[in-house]
């Protein structure tokens, strides 16, 4: 297989990978920043507070992001079915 090939298909992938969790981590990383803020000020201790919005907030963006999601992930489907032949050149 062609190096350049193998290259454009990692780098592909791992854009792909960056770009549909970072909606995800960024969103987790604010709630849990936010709610540890308000623990902080509020002094209280409970470790089960933060796991639950944070869950909450990233399920929403998962369904509202949904069809950018489902997108993305076809694209790059028919970007790799469309190359089977190339990718099967030795």
């Amino acid at each position: 297989m062609n190096t350049s090939v193998i290259l454009s298909l990692g780098y592909y992938s791992l854009s792909l990978l960056i770009m549909l969790s970072l909606p995800l981590l960024l969103t987790a990383l604010l709630v849990g920043f936010t709610i540890s803020l308000f623990q902080a000020v509020t002094s209280i201790q409970e470790q089960t507070l933060s796991a639950v919005p944070k869950m909450i907030s990233v399920f929403i963006v998962i369904v509202l992001l949904g069809p950018w999601y489902l997108n993305n992930m076809l694209g790059f489907l028919k970007y790799v079915f469309s190359n089977i032949p190339v990718f099967m050149i030795r």
